[in-house]
């Protein structure tokens, strides 16, 4: 696909999942199952168009990226949307994600309200129009959108616990989104202009007693940012909201803490670089410092956690603090470790998630006698059955040998292990990769901007971080499946296998391909720390010329 032919499909992520939104919400409720239909049908659009422009930047060795301009009006003067490798990886994510939380919510979730589809299609919406702005203004307006449909799907099956959590997330988030608003507004009043690639240009320029306002306006984004993005101490909302939240709404929420993340490494490798004069990594020391205190938080507050969508939630802080403290370091290498870290760790976050209620639900079935039996591997007829003399027997003194295990056992078991090893960064899977990627950056301090101790002390944290998610990961899979003493096979239904499945399948093919993957995110972080690229590109495009009608004489 040529770059020509991208940017006209620019637009399309945003509008695909709009009108599919408007259609699913005048669909009467009774129509649940074709409702279900229409927005698998617009989420695997969604997914196939996500890899096309994904694929049609990756094979474009030099600088990829494609412009659109939605009313043909010049830049810096209209709405601009821009696709370049990190937001292309962005969309991907989303579409995964989301995929996976639609199919998981067909076996119960998506009857438990309400709008549930229509809600799931706008938070889509959200997400890539928030990945593809090129302006403040609509990033506001996208986070708006993303935000409102997070509120209906974070209250979506009701329930006290859901509500006093949702009251929190609401409050916190509509605080945040009047910071942004009012750096915005205070950063338009210094530079003129609300483009990204426009307050870059004139950022430099800014005169030295509008300074201070310049980077007043740069700290009320920055809070707005670092609160949606889970950075300590601005998380404490999270693992409440997160974990009484339902699964399919947790797992898109996985996805919705990284949007801070990308906006802070959009605008500050754009507008604050190196090359920024007085200004040049502006917020830097508080990045990093926010960050090691976000790896650290997150990785006490899994292992002391007892409830596995708790455990789950602090997953998600402590990858938010990875991979915030990785980019604040300015090294090209560090960034490119933390994207594949990023990609890595949300999908299994969004497993997890998933994960969290079939295990759960397994733990609350009730055992009867017959069914304890066949569940302990006493099959009916051979109650009295003795075994031989040296068979390794189980305290109950039945054989372990030639026991069958349940396929829905050995399925959630097996993915929760893959999940284990993902999060806490251990090899084979991706997560490994990504730590290593980040390790082998931080062994050459000479090229770090903070100071080598600063590197050491997060190369120590992404260890200990790693040791610490292990233990709290495998106590959890010891209490809920090797602890299990006589308990029923839990009831699995393909629908909630398959997006577990189709996301540790990410996981494993990021592992598979790290080679190539790694070399994608090592030129999407060459390009975010050398913006002139995205700069020239987006000031560069010029509006489509008008045809003038031929006037007859």
């Amino acid at each position: 696909m040529s770059l020509n032919a991208a940017a006209h499909l620019v637009v399309a992520p945003v509008l695909l999942p709009m009108l599919a939104a408007a259609v699913l919400m005048v669909l009467p409720d009774r129509l649940r199952g074709l409702k279900a239909a229409l927005n698998g049908v617009s989420m695997l659009a969604s997914l196939g168009l996500a890899l096309w422009l994904f694929a049609g930047l990756d094979v474009v060795t030099a600088r990829a990226m494609a412009v659109y301009l939605p009313g043909n009006w010049p830049v810096p003067y209209g709405i601009v949307l821009a696709l370049d490798r990190l937001s292309a990886m962005m969309l991907v994510l989303s579409a995964l994600v989301a995929l996976g939380a639609l199919l998981f919510s067909l076996a119960r979730w998506h009857r438990a309200s309400v709008h549930f589809h229509p809600l799931l299609q706008l938070q889509l919406m959200g997400l890539n129009g928030a990945f593809l702005t090129a302006d403040l203004f609509n990033l506001f307006v996208f986070f708006e959108v993303l935000l409102a449909a997070s509120y209906g799907l974070l209250l979506h099956g009701g329930g006290t616990t859901r509500v006093r959590a949702g009251l929190h997330y609401i409050t916190v988030n509509l605080l945040a989104s009047l910071l942004f608003l009012a750096g915005a507004a205070l950063l338009y009043g210094v530079t003129g202009t609300l483009n990204m690639a426009d307050i870059a240009l004139k950022l430099p320029h800014v005169p030295v007693a509008d300074r201070g306002l310049l980077h007043a306006a740069a700290a009320l984004l920055a809070v707005a940012f670092l609160a949606k993005a889970a950075l300590w101490p601005l998380n404490f909302w999270l693992p409440a909201a997160y974990s009484a939240a339902s699964a399919p709404a947790a797992a898109m929420f996985a996805m919705l803490t990284k949007v801070g993340v990308y906006a802070v490494l959009r605008l500050w490798t754009l507008c604050f670089p190196s090359t920024a004069g007085d200004s040049a990594l502006f917020g830097q020391p508080m990045l990093v410092a926010g960050g090691l205190a976000t790896i650290a938080f997150g990785a006490i507050g899994m292992l002391r956690s007892q409830q596995l969508a708790r455990l789950a939630g602090y997953s998600v802080i402590t990858s938010s603090g990875t991979i915030m403290a990785a980019i604040a370091f300015d090294e090209p290498a560090l960034t490119a470790g933390a994207l594949f870290y990023l990609a890595s760790s949300t999908l299994a976050a969004s497993a997890l998630f998933l994960l969290v209620e079939l295990v759960e639900r397994a733990r609350q079935i009730e055992v009867d006698p017959p069914e304890a039996d066949q569940a302990a591997g006493r099959l009916p007829g051979f109650e009295d059955y003795a075994p031989p003399a040296d068979a390794n027997l189980d305290d109950d003194q039945v054989a372990l040998v030639g026991r069958v295990m349940p396929g829905a056992v050995a399925f959630l078991g097996g993915g929760f292990l893959l999940c284990t090893l993902v999060i806490a960064g251990l090899p084979p899977l991706s997560g490994f990769v990504g730590k290593i990627a980040m390790l082998g950056a931080l062994l050459q301090p000479r090229e770090l901007g903070p100071s080598v101790t600063v590197g050491w002390l997060l190369f120590g944290l992404l260890l200990a971080s790693g040791l610490l998610a292990a233990i709290a990961l495998s106590r959890a899979f010891i209490a809920h499946f090797w602890a299990t003493q006589d308990r029923a096979a839990p009831q699995l239904k393909l629908v909630e296998g398959l997006p577990v499945a189709l996301l540790l399948g990410a996981c494993i093919a990021l592992a598979v391909m790290g080679d190539r993957a790694l070399a994608f995110t090592r030129a999407t972080a060459a390009e975010l720390h050398l913006p002139s690229g995205y700069v020239e590109a987006v000031m560069g495009t010029q509006p489509v010329p008008r045809a003038v009608p031929e006037v007859s004489p």
